[in-house]
């Protein structure tokens, strides 16, 4: 689709400082994708455990699609067992020739950043690993991350995985995401999935008789060890830990109807992507608010009608198909402006519509320009807050007769005026 402009262009924009520790962060209003803040979003680093946002998106994807159920259940073949034995990983200790549900292993994975539950996951719906990542990366390319590579299904470095690394990857290689596209990641993850956050929100799980906590300390733990990092309304979502990716954090919370996604990136521990987190969300909650920058059936003043050609009538009203609303720092309500980009393909070359035209016929974008000094975009490649631009009523083909009698009009017209310009030729 062709579009021409009518408006002004953004302005530059300048980075707001936050004076954040952790060597990639972004946070993210999760309804409209709006980025509020970012530091070095494009940078590709580890994310250790935070891969698993994306199998517990293909689990769940799998569940909907009725190829496995909650109920299902699956045994631990040597692989994910022999992750399971060793105490240098994340584990709930599983047991070999014993049934677990889906269910039990996915909240292994969510909550307790669980490896082997999340490989038994992996072999349970692509029958190997090496499958199961082939899906990852496919999935990566359909959700439009920008910047990712999978290479196991947990988030460990292949070294640590020796012999059962996924097959046609190297043996130092480890998962690669940015911070940009960890919050895409999880915007899909939570909109399109929500009972995700069910899982998330949950501060411990039973597993073989054992209490296990989540990793995530700023949900309400029991007890007053973690309750300095307690975050009212966080409920996700996946934090990670290796030697090579440090401390990072995908962290989602909702506050008063609003939600946010954040990512810290290679922090120096624990404690601190917790407190990275909470001046990510602190500065999102505290600095903005949604508002309807144009309703539904918006027009602007200067363009509510398009002409129209060969039609019973000579304009079309047109107007915003929905609603524009965006999240807008405090006291920067005058600084965005709705301007129109019209599909040239509907266009003729006087900038006409062409009878017919149908009620509701899309022949546009009405798009938010901000003109202030700090705008990072939106989580998708291309977003730009627009909404469709269409007619509000059908405009019939004119009649044969009337037709006819326009186009003798236009030849009789263009006759005189050449003659016309013949006659003063002479003179």
């Amino acid at each position: 689709m062709v579009f021409t402009a009518v408006g002004q262009p953004l302005t530059a924009h300048a980075q707001v400082e936050l004076d954040l520790d952790a060597e990639s962060a972004i946070l993210v209003d999760a309804e409209t994708g709006k980025i509020l803040y970012a530091k070095s979003p494009d940078q590709a680093l580890p994310p250790a455990s935070m891969t698993k946002m994306m199998t517990e998106y293909l689990v769940l994807e799998a569940i909907d699609e009725g190829h496995i159920s909650w109920d299902t259940t699956t045994q631990i073949s040597d692989y994910p067992y022999s992750i399971s034995a060793n105490t240098l990983f994340s584990g709930v200790g599983l047991t070999q020739g014993k049934d677990y549900t889906v269910r039990k292993l996915y909240e292994a994975m969510a909550v307790n950043s669980d490896n082997a539950t999340t490989i038994a996951l992996a072999e349970l719906i692509a029958g190997s690993e090496t499958e199961f990542v082939e899906m990852m990366n496919a999935k990566a390319e359909e959700m439009g991350l920008s910047e990712y590579k999978f290479v196991n299904s947990t988030g460990l470095d292949n070294e640590s995985l020796g012999e059962n690394r996924p097959e046609g990857t190297e043996p130092n290689a480890t998962n690669l995401l940015s911070a940009r596209s960890s919050a895409y990641l999880a915007y899909h993850l939570i909109n399109d999935y929500p009972q995700a956050l069910e899982f998330s929100s949950m501060p411990q799980i039973e597993f073989e008789g054992y209490t296990i906590d989540n990793w995530n300390w700023m949900l309400e733990h029991e007890g007053i060890s973690l309750q300095q990092f307690y975050y009212e309304g966080v409920d996700g979502l996946k934090t990670g830990n290796t030697e090579l990716a440090g401390y990072t954090f995908t962290g989602t919370a909702e506050r008063n109807g609003r939600r946010l996604i954040s990512v810290v990136m290679k922090t120096d521990s624990r404690e601190e992507r917790f407190e990275e987190t909470e001046v990510l969300l602190d500065y999102g909650f505290e600095n903005f608010q949604h508002h309807e920058l144009a309703p539904a059936g918006y027009q602007k003043e200067d363009q509510p009608t398009l002409p129209v050609d060969k039609g019973k009538e000579n304009e079309v009203n047109i107007s915003t198909a929905e609603a524009i609303n965006l999240p807008i720092k405090e006291g920067e309500e005058d600084l965005y402006q709705i301007t129109y980009q019209l599909d040239e393909k509907k266009l003729n070359e006087d900038g006409e519509l062409t009878a017919p035209i149908g009620e509701g016929e899309v022949i546009g974008k009405a798009e938010v320009v901000y003109q202030g000094e700090n705008d990072y975009g939106y989580i998708f490649s291309d977003g730009t807050g627009s909404v469709d631009l269409v007619t509000e009523s059908a405009v019939e083909k004119d009649n044969w007769f009337m037709l006819t009698l326009g186009a003798v009009g236009d030849f009789f017209s263009s006759l005189f005026g050449s003659a016309v310009d013949w006659i003063k030729g002479l003179f």
